[in-house]
């Protein structure tokens, strides 16, 4: 079994679907996906969590596969307000909801191996590659930071994947160590910051992990949508997730996701049509 955690509010569905569906097609063995959500609507009225009924959806999509596999909803919400009320990372460089994986050693029934993974991310190989990699002497493994590894210190990793050893994470104190940063510093990348700081003992893992860039290598095991820096024409970031599929063909040029995304399309579709449906009884 492979566990994996995803985090988010209600905006997350569409990369969770997407996401699962990429894991689910590469992936031979089951997994068990944990859902982190929790409700920050003190800041913004969009900072719901992820409904019952599109974890159903989820769910049923994983069974499909895989009758072992399921997608478990865990509302962190009371635990995320004791821990991070009020702090100055709050307004974080994305939403609050990248704090959630801080709390992975407070949460019952979590298992000692996690896969965190961001919801910006696609699976172009089996996912057991990377889950089944030995961690029992470290903390975690992580991947370089493709830009902070050149700006901040050469072992700075981008914490959208990370290979917990729950286990070990407790020992040391991990996630305890990096919430009080949290609290107490406001920090330019919060949670990725403060995991980085924290740690006493990680493992660093080749970029097919966690691809920051080319999206359509063949050996690459996780694709990560995420922020890039361009200096060509002048200056300027971009920030398109896989779901935006028009901007990933014309401006990423990647396809290598092609027939997981019309899938995608499909099965919203689907979802959507049976919201309508259960809206009007």
């Amino acid at each position: 079994m492979i566990n994996i955690l995803l985090c988010g509010n209600k905006k997350v569905f569409d990369g969770a679907l997407c996401e699962l569906i990429s894991i689910t097609k590469r992936t031979k063995e089951p997994i068990t996906c944990f859902i982190f959500t929790a409700d920050v609507s003190r800041l913004s009225k969009d900072y719901v969590p992820i409904s019952d009924e599109e974890i159903k959806f989820l769910n049923d999509i994983v069974k499909e596969k895989s009758p072992e596999s399921m997608v478990i909803k865990k509302d962190v919400s009371k635990i995320y307000e004791e821990e991070f009320l009020n702090s100055p990372n709050e307004s974080a460089y994305c939403t609050p909801y990248t704090l959630l994986r801080l709390l992975a050693d407070k949460v019952e029934g979590m298992p000692e191996k996690l896969l965190y993974l961001d919801i910006d991310m696609m699976i172009g190989n089996d996912l057991s590659r990377l889950f089944h990699i030995d961690v029992e002497n470290y903390e975690y493994a992580a991947v370089k930071e493709k830009y902070g590894c050149w700006l901040i210190r050469p072992d700075y990793i981008n914490a959208g994947m990370l290979l917990m050893n729950m286990k070990k994470m407790k020992e040391t104190g991990l996630l305890e160590k990096a919430r009080e940063k949290i609290k107490t510093k406001k920090m330019l990348f919060a949670d990725q910051d403060a995991i980085f700081w924290s740690t006493t003992k990680k493992k660093l893992l080749p970029r097919i992990y966690n691809e920051q860039s080319r999206f359509n290598k063949k050996d690459t095991v996780v694709c990560h949508f995420c922020k890039r820096l361009l200096f060509l024409p002048y200056p300027h970031t971009e920030n398109f997730k896989q779901w935006n599929i028009e901007e990933v063909h014309s401006v990423l040029k990647c396809h290598a996701f092609d027939e997981d995304l019309e899938e995608y399309l499909a099965l919203k579709n689907k979802f959507e049509e049976k919201e309508k449906v259960y809206e009007k009884r």
